[in-house]
């Protein structure tokens, strides 16, 4: 096998042990005619990482067949590149039916977190995440979910080793995509293991396909989308909000405020769009130490859903029934509540383009 490193190295193939989640992962699977894996709406690399590396290991040691789903679009263009380049075959949420005794993991998500469409009907053998938002995970029958990783495939990939299961490039470039896309903001929210994985990945991985998902070829709305936001791009001290009127995908908020975080006036950047009904929300933060998951879930409070992770975060507020009138002021609330929680007085925003300088 591959050469191994650092702290991710120290379980591996060594004899099984009730004492090691890989092994109790797989006992509990032994008897299940098929595995299907889900995740959360639009899955990112890491999830589609983390299901393809799950289900290798499944049909390696235990030869059961499996299934990866998908919840929503996957709208961001390396994500489609990734699908393409690695031949993902993804089963949409909706479409699937279980049969007797199937298990159903659940990957990079959690029950009831509002980050996933799943509608519970096929019940959960297990949860396997490393997001910091808390799910409700009573009565599954295994739980592996461990905040201090920076990705769910790195918790895959010791499981792979703790097994030793030989990758295929295949496999490898996935989860190390899936890792680098988690890790790769600044601050880096890596550890150890994180880094250690990365390091164990590399060598295996396919080098030309992880070329063309880096660098994949950008839609023309990808740039109608970032103009528009920049027109609309406010300051407020230390913070940045833009609000677009219409996202021809959900991913697009998350591309927009990872570019406006960068901006060196700025600690906090928020966009917010609407997509299918739905005021999609997207934030990032430079500082360390906090929580951006539980600042914008406040911030959202009942109006919708939202969490994620120490610096960066998601959500969604429906605004179907919502008259135009209501919906400038529930931006304009949620603005007054962010500024309220990060103490900045409440202030009219200055542009951060003036229209002009864009018009010439």
């Amino acid at each position: 096998m591959a050469r191994r490193s650092a702290e991710i190295s120290t379980t591996t193939v060594s004899k099984p042990t009730a004492h090691r989640a890989s092994d109790r992962f797989l006992a509990g699977l032994a008897d299940s005619p098929r595995v299907t894996f889900v995740s959360h709406v639009q899955p990112d690399p890491d999830s589609l990482g983390s299901m393809l590396g799950l289900s290798h290991l499944v049909n390696t040691r235990l030869r059961i067949p499996t299934r990866l789903t998908r919840d929503g679009l996957i709208s961001r263009a390396e994500n489609q590149e990734m699908v393409r380049a690695l031949e993902l075959e993804l089963t949409p949420i909706e479409g699937i039916s279980a049969m007797p005794h199937e298990a159903v993991v659940m990957v990079d998500s959690q029950p009831n977190t509002g980050r996933h469409s799943f509608n519970g009907e096929l019940p959960l053998y297990a949860v396997i995440d490393h997001h910091t938002t808390p799910g409700d995970v009573r009565g599954i029958p295994f739980i592996d979910v461990r905040p201090t990783l920076g990705a769910t495939c790195t918790l895959v990939t010791r499981y792979l080793i703790e097994q030793d299961v030989a990758l295929s490039p295949r496999v490898a470039t996935a989860l190390y995509y899936g890792i680098e896309t988690e890790v790769s903001g600044y601050p880096r929210e890596a550890t150890e293991s994180d880094d250690s994985a990365l390091q164990f990945l590399f060598p295996l991985v396919d080098k030309t396909a992880l070329a063309r998902i880096r660098n994949a070829k950008l839609p023309h709305s990808h740039f109608a989308v970032l103009l528009q936001a920049l027109q609309h791009s406010l300051l407020y001290d230390r913070v940045i909000i833009s609000w677009i009127d219409e996202l021809p995908q959900p991913e697009h908020a998350a591309q927009i405020v990872d570019y406006l975080v960068r901006l060196d006036q700025v600690d906090w950047a928020l966009c917010g769009g609407i997509c299918d009904g739905n005021l999609i929300l997207s934030m990032r933060t430079s500082l360390q130490g906090v929580q951006a998951g539980d600042l914008l879930r406040h911030v959202v409070g009942k109006y919708g859903k939202a969490g994620g992770h120490d610096r960066r975060a998601g959500g969604a507020i429906s605004i179907q029934k919502r008259t135009p009138t209501e919906l400038r002021h529930l931006k304009e609330e949620l603005k007054r509540r962010l500024l309220q929680d990060l103490n900045i007085p409440e202030q009219t925003g200055h542009p951060l383009v003036p229209t002009t300088t864009l018009s010439h």
